[in-house]
């Protein structure tokens, strides 16, 4: 194997990787907002995959108008759950909002089955096949285009919860809900923006799934994969999400391309132990020391 074939592993691993952060970057919003992990994320992606070919496929819309229907849709579902699932739950255990997820990925998962059924759908590519020579190896466009979609959105991101008062409000109410109230955050508002942002950034990267390997319940085990990059860069971290996406694509990829098939698969879950082991709050994570 020679350059040309580097070369190609690491555009498709960096192409999963950043899909993978997208996704990851929606259980460090949620993290953010409320301290709690959100089990129901790969429901999203899921849920994502399937409106996008609802509004597409089914409905007969334009591509950008079926993308921007599908991200108004995540939004809103977004913003349904958080009010009525979510909400009633300010100011209780975490681990009763964690419960709450895991139940609503069931939730979601059973509404993706009565609407559209169990059966994979064709999906027609609306961001351009083929390929291209890229650095003296022959690429995928696509792959190539959702680096780049996913590389913008990420960069935005970043600085939404760097320079917004939203995003620093959220590390706020992840910290101390009481103190945040003190200081005049509404707590319901922040939430409500943390998921409708999670669950457009699932939508993001179902539409990207769905493009490239076809809609289908197995996008939900991707979810699963995310959890590998989460702890990996932290879970309070979008640049350590972005981070961790890119390591376990990348691993992912060139473990495929150059060791016996199937090891992929358990790579990430090798990484995940180990940086457990040496640095549990990840690689970019905020250490909590709490004195008792």
């Amino acid at each position: 194997m020679g350059s040309d074939v580097f070369l190609q592993l690491t555009v498709s691993g960096l192409s999963n990787g950043m899909v993978y952060a997208l996704v990851a970057v929606g259980f460090v919003v949620i993290f953010k907002a409320s301290d709690v992990i959100n089990f129901a994320q790969g429901e999203f992606l899921l849920f994502g995959a399937y409106l996008a070919f609802a509004f597409i496929a089914q409905f007969g819309l334009p591509w950008s108008l079926g993308v921007l229907a599908t991200l108004l849709t995540a939004a809103m579902i977004g913003l349904i759950v958080e009010r009525l699932v979510l909400r009633p739950l300010i100011g209780e255990p975490v681990i009763s909002m964690i419960m709450v997820t895991i139940g609503l990925s069931s939730l979601l998962r059973a509404v993706v089955n009565g609407i559209w059924g169990v059966r994979p759908k064709a999906f027609p590519n609306f961001i351009p096949s083929g390929e291209v020579e890229f650095l003296g190896a022959i690429v995928g466009i696509d792959r190539l285009l959702v680096i780049a979609i996913a590389a913008i959105l990420l960069t935005v991101l970043t600085l939404f919860f760097r320079h917004t008062r939203d995003g620093i409000a959220m590390r706020a109410i992840a910290d101390d809900q009481q103190a945040a109230l003190s200081m005049g955050i509404s707590i319901k508002r922040v939430l409500a923006v943390a998921w409708a942002m999670a669950a457009i950034t699932a939508a993001v990267a179902g539409i990207m799934l769905a493009n490239t390997v076809g809609v289908s319940h197995d996008i939900i085990f991707i979810g699963l994969r995310v959890f590998p990059v989460v702890i990996l860069g932290g879970l309070d971290s979008v640049p350590g999400a972005i981070v961790g996406g890119g390591v376990i694509g990348l691993l992912e990829s060139y473990t495929a391309g150059y060791t016996t098939s199937g090891l992929e698969l358990i790579v990430p879950y090798i990484v995940l132990i180990l940086v457990l082991m040496v640095r549990p709050y990840g690689l970019f994570g905020k250490e909590i020391i709490e004195r008792v």
